[in-house]
Parts: structure tokens; sequence; C-alpha cells
């Protein structure tokens, strides 16, 4: 009889470890890269292992998707304050009104002349504090210890978007007003040389100033040390990993560039590759660092990219917007290449491993997201959150939604030129479905992604209902929520989007 009740009491006991280990808080970390292609990885997110995939060499990013879920519809918005705007809030990009990138001074417009048209009025700052309630708000009011780390790029210098302790953060390090770094060499201070300095010199690194640590390796090396006290404190932590890497300038890690011209690349690709390879570093570093810690079966990680990869010649070699093939077009444009970006989620117990989803989600998506997996529950906002937790996807990746509709407005001139769905365009998806509409004449694409990623039938003539139905769609979703609307030079008039 004693036995019998030993031997419940142990199963009684085991039982209770096991439901207090699978109800903690988990830590979570949002591994946030800036400019990273959907290809600029050796992980596919398409069908197949792609060309441009093989030019990297990417085995920790290859490590989390085979523990995580890989989302191949992952959406963001085509340049960077949008993307982080709309994380941050869980509005889309129609409703918060940061259309542009916002410049690190303050009333500053970052929109290039045009002659047609003026830009619309857009939220050159950010957006307003005083009118949106963060998700590293609600985590830090529910007991998570906050921590920023790298880019922010809310709003601009003077603003109290500027600073990530004023959205929630208790910790903040490197995170200001600017989209990119002056430099990414200790050697340079990361551009904080006297006489030299500009808005995009990189704050708070000072112990690594005339060093030979790269930027990406500086931000790894204090996130880690950033997460030893909330780890001390026995507390859960958000860390807002936001790399400035892969954006411009294109400065080649030492550490890997060689490798790359050995390969055969060239000079401008294998610099790039470098800035993956770095990247890709950190990522292992930061799991490896879990691991010794034992708290890797107890962290989310959520990796992801702010934009599509950059395919502007120059940077990236000469010829121009085949650098996300086959997804057309690249940074700053709504075709695809410009808006689909790379995602992974790793959940320990929850995210089936090697796995993907290929239900589409967008920015917004993260703030419920994000806030459901910490367990906060009875979330109150000020703002209206457009955003819908992919949690339920996680937990079951055969889910899909086709009558779900995302949205992307850039009512903006981003370079002097009109490229490929660069300026001045909106865009609707629902479904397999997306329309594409230019904001100067009216002019309609419509494209089937099941069977055309690289949106290169356009079938808005062929199909003139549908075309019509997304448009309409897209015309009342702007008119809903107020979206900014640029005006013609010639007139003053808004302008409007036309059915027909």
């Amino acid at each position: 009889m004693l036995k019998k009740f030993i031997l419940y009491f142990l199963l009684l006991f085991n039982m209770l470890q096991l439901n207090a280990q699978h109800t903690k808080r988990p830590n979570i970390i949002l591994f946030l890269i800036d400019d990273m292609g959907w290809m600029d990885s050796s992980v596919p997110f398409g069908d197949s292992v792609g060309l441009l995939n093989k030019q990297f060499k990417t085995p920790n990013l290859t490590l989390l998707a085979k523990q995580g879920v890989k989302f191949t519809n992952a959406y963001a918005n085509s340049v960077c304050t949008p993307t982080r705007t709309s994380i941050l809030t869980g509005m889309n990009v129609t409703n918060h009104g940061v259309t542009n990138w916002t410049s690190p001074v303050k009333n500053n417009t970052t929109d290039a002349k045009d002659t047609q048209l003026n830009p619309a009025p857009w939220k050159i700052n950010g957006v307003d504090i005083n009118r949106i309630t963060t998700y590293p708000q609600l985590l830090k009011q529910a007991g998570y210890y906050t921590i920023h780390v790298g880019k922010a790029h809310w709003g601009s210098a003077g603003t109290p978007m500027s600073n990530p302790l004023n959205v929630g953060f208790m910790v903040n390090i490197a995170g200001h007003a600017a989209g990119h770094p002056q430099s990414y060499y200790g050697k340079d201070n990361y551009g904080n040389i006297p006489g030299k300095s500009t808005y995009q010199a990189v704050p708070d690194l000072i112990n690594y100033h005339g060093s030979d640590t790269n930027l990406t390796e500086a931000l790894t090396l204090e996130a880690i040390k950033s997460i030893e006290e909330p780890i001390r404190l026995k507390m859960p932590f958000y860390l807002n990993m936001a790399h400035y890497a892969v954006h411009v300038p294109i400065q080649p890690d030492v550490r890997f560039y060689q490798s790359y011209l050995d390969e055969g690349l060239d000079t401008a690709n294998a610099k790039y590759a470098s800035m993956v390879a770095s990247m890709d570093k950190s990522l292992g570093d930061i799991m490896q660092y879990l691991s010794a810690k034992n708290i890797a079966n107890n962290t989310i990680i959520i990796f992801m990219s702010d934009n599509g990869g950059l395919s502007l010649s120059g940077a990236r070699g000469n010829e121009a917007h085949v650098q996300n093939l086959p997804l057309r077009a690249g940074k700053g444009s709504l075709y695809e290449g410009g808006i689909r970006v790379p995602m992974i989620v790793k959940w320990p117990g929850f995210a089936k491993a090697n796995t993907s989803i290929k239900q589409y989600v967008i920015a917004e998506d993260f703030f419920p997201s994000i806030l459901e997996m910490a367990g906060v529950a009875s979330i109150k906002t000020i703002q209206n959150v457009d955003g819908k937790s992919f949690v339920p996807l996680i937990k079951n990746n055969k889910i899909t939604d086709t009558s779900r509709v995302l949205v992307w407005h850039y009512p903006n001139k981003w370079i002097e030129g009109d490229g490929p769905a660069i300026n001045y365009k909106s865009a609707i998806r629902q479904g397999s479905w997306k329309l594409i509409y230019d904001l100067r004449n009216g002019h309609k694409e419509l494209y089937n992604l099941s069977n055309d990623i690289g949106e290169h039938i356009d079938l808005s003539m062929q199909q003139p209902a549908k075309t019509k139905q997304l448009t309409t769609q897209l015309k009342e979703i702007l008119e809903k929520n107020n979206a900014p609307m640029p005006s013609y030079k010639s007139n003053s008039k808004k302008v409007e989007i036309l059915i027909d």
C-alpha cells in the first residue's frame, strides 16, 4: 500500500512539474533583419533550392528552419519604417499612416521630387506616441524584461518615437532615429568620428571604437550581455534583436569576404554575401548562448526581414532587379520581390520542426502573435489592431484562409524615375489573386500568384470581374482608414481610386 502511495505521489509530482514547465512564460526573440531578400540565404522559401540560394552559406538559419516552421508567404511593407511601425503597433500601413521611411531630421520629408504628384500627407516624423499602445509596453506590464538592440527607426530625432525607451523597452542599445549605419567598422567608430559624424553614426558602442569588431558582431555581443540580467532575475525576456545588416553601405565583413571571392562570386556579390554570413553568425551565437544557459527549450525565436532585398543597380551588381528572382523587382516595389520576406518561427513544443506554412501573413500580425505567445490576455490598446495572430497557423499548419485581404500602400516617391511598381503604388491580395494599382494613372495589374509567382502575366483584361472586385475592396479600405493620398500638382485635387 505504501509503495502504491509513493508511486502515486511521484507520478503526481512529475505531472505538476511538467505542467509548470508547460505554462512557464517563454522568452521571445524577434531577430529582425534589414533589407534581406526572400532568396538571400541557403534556406529555400520557395518550392526548391534556387540558384541564388546557392550563393549563400547560412548554416544557422538552416538549423533554425529545421528546428522550426517556415512561412513561405510572409509579407512586409516595401520599405523599412512602415514595416517596423506595423510590427510595433499591429496596424496596417493604411491605418498608421507612416507610409515611407522617416528621416532622422525632424519635419523632413523623404519623398523624392515629382513633376506630376505632390506627396501624400503621411506622418513624416513617425506615428503619434500618444495614440498607440505598443506590444513591448504590454509585455513590460505583464512582467517581461524588454530589450531593444540595433536599428529602431520608428521616428525622427527629437520625437518620442526615436527612443526605444519610450515605446516599452527597459534597455536600449544602439537604437535611434537613423535607418542605416554610417559604417559597419569599429575602426571607423561606426561613424562617430569628430568632424565626420552624421545622423547615421551608431550610438552606444564606444567600447568597440577603434577595434576590428564588425557592427553586427558588436550588437550580438551586447545583446548576449543584455539577457544575462533577466536570466539572473529569473524573469522572462523579450529581445528585439534588430540588426542594421544587411542594409547599405555594403561593407564586407572581412571574416567571410575572401571565402566568397574564392567561391567565384564577383566583388559586389561577395561583399553582400559576407554581410549575410555575419548576420547568420549572430543568430548562431545567440542560439548557442541560449543552449549554454539551458533556456533554449523555453525561448521562441522569430526571424524576419523588414522588406524585400535591394535590387537597384550598383550596390549589388550592375544589373537591376534580378537579385530576388524568381520574385520580381525588390525593395521599394510592391511586386513580390519588394514585399515577400523570409520568416521562420522556432517555438519548442508548439511549432512542428522542419515544416512550412503557406498561409499568407503580414507585418502587423506580429503584434497579436507575440502577445499570444507570451500569454498576455485581455489586451487593451488605444489603436485598433489590424493584425491577426499566426499562432493558430503554427499549431495547425494546414489552416488556410483565402478570404483574408492584405493591403499595401505606398503613396510616395522613393527614387528618381519610376522603377517596377516602385513609386505611387497600392496593392491588395486575396487568396492567390493580387492587384497592383498605379496611383498616377489608375492602371491596374492582376496576377495569380499560385502559378505566376514572378508576376509575369497580367490578367486584368482577361479577368475584369476579379479586377473590379479587388479594386473596389482596395478603395474601400483606403477610404475607411483615411489613408494618406497624393494630390495632383496641376489642380491640387487628391488622387482617387478609379474602379473602371
